[in-house]
C-alpha cells in the first residue's frame, strides 16, 4: 500500500496534514493552516520539494 496525505481539522478548527506511511505510520505533519486552500498548498509544496531536497544533518548547539 501506497503513502498517503490526510487532511483534517485539529481542536482549534485549523486545517492540518499528515503524511502516513503505507504502514499507516505517520511521518510528516503539516502546520496549521486557515484554509483547505492553503494547506492543499502545503501539501503540493512537499510533494515538489521533497524528493531533491538534500539531506543535512545538524550538530547541536552547545
Amino acid at each position: 500500500m501506497a503513502g498517503k496525505f490526510e487532511v483534517y481539522r485539529d481542536k482549534s478548527e485549523k486545517y492540518r496534514f499528515r503524511l502516513k506511511a503505507g504502514n499507516g505510520e505517520i511521518i510528516a505533519v503539516g502546520e496549521a493552516y486557515e484554509s483547505k486552500a492553503s494547506c492543499m498548498n502545503g501539501i503540493e509544496s512537499v510533494k515538489a520539494n521533497a524528493a531533491s531536497a538534500p539531506v543535512v544533518e545538524k550538530e547541536p548547539t552547545p
